[in-house]
């Protein structure tokens, strides 16, 4: 069986919630969050220091009901005016608003030289997509540089890992552009049909070409969108009123809200092999890089047509070149490429049948006025110590507690991740369950962190969402995804703050059928052993092995020389393997091996896993 079919299940399982005696449960509420999170990964010596939480950004007491804000007056870090850089244009009106507050100073087409040379003097620091926030940046800033506003929704030119080593709170401004891109996608899709670009500049070059220029309608035709968030859904809404069929593919977007504007959702490769134009609001994400290639290009409907207003790195520009001069891709409309300006030559932008726009999305006269509100706004409410939904990431908690929770932090996002791979496209993920064994009571273990991360792990592969502990509850819910915790006392030892932790999926297909419980949920546990992450029971099945690198899971015949056999065909492919580990219900019955791989497996590699006779179904997982 394929790697990525939908399967239903097809035995049942047994599903035992833990061998541990349960003494009792306790059903927890799902709070808002109350104190400031972290961007987590390994800690070095830096990130070691500035656990210690920049003085204007509060960290909150848990037992308290909100958030404590320093005064109003008290911006900056001694009671004055703070120092903002503003380094690319932006809107008057959101000048004003600094200026009411601090020292504002606009120096736009700095090097990087003079960037960190004015840095070192600055409380805050605006961008848009053209200035390089790099770790050089937030170094030579020596603890002074507070927070880092993006004036826009993408924050790839932000190294936000290097922004909370120091401590500097990153915030972006989502929302005002929204309608601009969505007007701008349309524009190119209806501009691209038409060949408008192309007949404006033939006539303006003395010609007179009607034949050659004759477009296609867009009524009657199907539209798929992928990725249904804020400007997805709007050009979806805009592309029903041209008489267009929109269907749409988006793992979080809730199928009532879809309904509600008159779109199908449907998986990945049947939104790109039915649609007869395609447009892009995806993320740039590990999972989203060059999603768009070769091999996806040839699921395509012959001629279909391609706009981008997302991310240039979603599409493998080669690719999409050489799909272009075989008329798999008839044309393209491009607002966004992988480097920005992309070069004179590049055979993309000139080829004739592509339409390109110099990154517009968000360039409109409101669009920019209100980005320029929205950021300055989230900048100056960063340096009064407040915390908004567009943070991106946030100040360290305290040592004590992420000493203590540190590997449950890593299991937490792992399972997360891995939960979400193993769902199969439908009408997105509703329900999630996070289950808790631990020997503490409910006022001894605060999940909040966990649940931030399994949020974390659920979400971030395929969104541009950064989640932490201060948007967690609201990134959740702003994606439709109602996530509920139950904590389960179990006789272990209370000084393990978490004995396992649980992650279920319901009323979703898996691509794992094996995955599935008896009740329908996908089921996941895992556990820290040797201060490591390992995943130890998939569905009904028992197994052990460490969440690093990558995983296949198979399910198969229970029979001798399946170990050696599939070893045999990742080592002639030179992937190494790390862990193994095999489960099953009975002897000579059904069996889960977890296979812990260092590299990724070759398309080839995988076929010949799936074709051996006693492998029942399989899948790979990145983690």
């Amino acid at each position: 069986m394929a790697s990525s079919a939908c399967t239903k299940p097809i035995f049942p399982s047994a599903f035992t919630v833990s061998k541990s005696k349960l003494s009792r449960h306790v059903h927890v509420s799902f709070t808002s969050p109350k104190s400031i999170y972290y961007h987590y990964r390994k800690l070095s010596h830096a990130s070691q220091r500035s656990l210690v939480v920049n003085s204007v950004l509060k960290t909150v007491d848990p037992t308290q009901t909100s958030l404590r804000r320093s005064n109003s007056e008290d911006v900056g870090s001694l009671g004055e005016k703070p120092t903002i850089l503003v380094s690319e244009k932006l809107g008057e009106a959101g000048l004003q608003v600094l200026r009411g507050v601090g020292h504002v100073e606009c120096a736009y087409e700095l090097s990087q030289e003079e960037l960190c040379t004015k840095i070192s003097c600055c409380d805050a620091l605006i961008v848009r997509s053209g200035t390089k926030v790099t770790r050089e940046v937030f170094e030579a800033g020596k603890g002074r540089l507070k927070v880092v506003g993006r004036a826009g929704v993408g924050i790839d030119n932000v190294d936000l890992q290097a922004a909370t080593e120091f401590g500097c709170l990153v915030v972006n401004a989502p929302t005002a552009n929204t309608i601009a891109a969505a007007e701008h996608g349309i524009a190119l899709l209806a501009a691209m049909a038409r060949n408008v670009a192309q007949a404006d500049a033939s006539t303006k070059a003395g010609k007179w070409q009607r034949s050659k220029y004759v477009g296609v309608s867009m009524v009657g035709k199907t539209l798929a969108v992928m990725g249904f968030g804020k400007v997805g859904s709007e050009v979806a809404r805009r592309a029903k009123g041209l008489g267009m069929h929109v269907i749409a593919h988006d793992p979080y977007a809730p199928a009532d809200r879809a309904r509600a504007i008159g779109v199908d959702l449907v998986s990945f490769d049947h939104a790109i092999a039915t649609a007869d134009f395609i447009s892009l609001h995806m993320p740039l994400t590990p999972t989203t890089n060059k999603i768009f290639n070769d091999n996806t290009f040839a699921k395509m409907k012959k001629g279909v047509r391609i706009v981008n207003v997302a991310r240039g790195g979603v599409i493998d520009e080669d690719a999409l070149v050489r799909a272009l001069d075989t008329g798999i891709v008839a044309q393209a409309a491009l607002d966004v490429f992988t480097e920005e300006p992309p070069s004179k030559d590049s055979k993309l932008v000139q080829h004739e049948n592509v339409t390109v726009t110099p990154h517009l999305g968000a360039s409109t006269k409101e669009a920019q006025e209100g980005v320029a509100i929205e950021i300055a706004e989230a900048v100056l409410g960063a340096l009064k110590g407040e915390l908004s939904a567009t943070a991106v990431n946030a100040p360290m908690v305290a040592p004590e507690v992420l000493s203590e929770l540190a590997p449950y932090v890593v299991l937490a996002e792992k399972l997360g991740r891995l939960a979400v791979q193993l769902v199969c496209g439908g009408s997105g993920i509703k329900s999630v369950k996070i289950v808790y064994r631990s020997a503490r009571g409910p006022d001894d273990l605060d999940t909040r962190l966990l649940r931030a991360m399994v949020t974390k792990g659920l979400i971030e592969p395929i969104s541009n969402t950064i989640v932490n502990l201060v948007n967690a509850d609201f990134i959740a819910k702003q994606k439709g995804l109602r996530i509920s915790e139950e904590r389960v006392v179990v006789d272990s030892s209370p000084e393990m703050p978490v004995d396992s932790i649980q992650v279920q999926i319901s009323s979703v297909d898996s691509k794992f059928a094996s995955a599935v419980s008896e009740s329908g949920q996908i089921s996941i546990d895992g556990r820290v052993k040797f201060g490591e992450p390992h995943l130890t029971c998939v569905g009904s099945f028992d197994v052990d092995v460490s969440l690093e690198g990558n995983l296949i899971l198979c399910r198969q015949v229970d029979q001798p020389g399946m170990i050696g056999r599939v070893g045999n065909i990742l080592g002639e492919q030179n992937v190494n393997v790390s862990f193994m580990s095999v489960g099953r219900t009975s002897r000579r019955n059904k069996a889960i091996m977890a296979i812990g791989v260092d590299e990724e497996p070759n398309k080839e590699a995988l076929d010949n896993i799936g074709a051996v006779p006693a492998i029942e179904e399989f899948v790979f997982l990145k983690l």
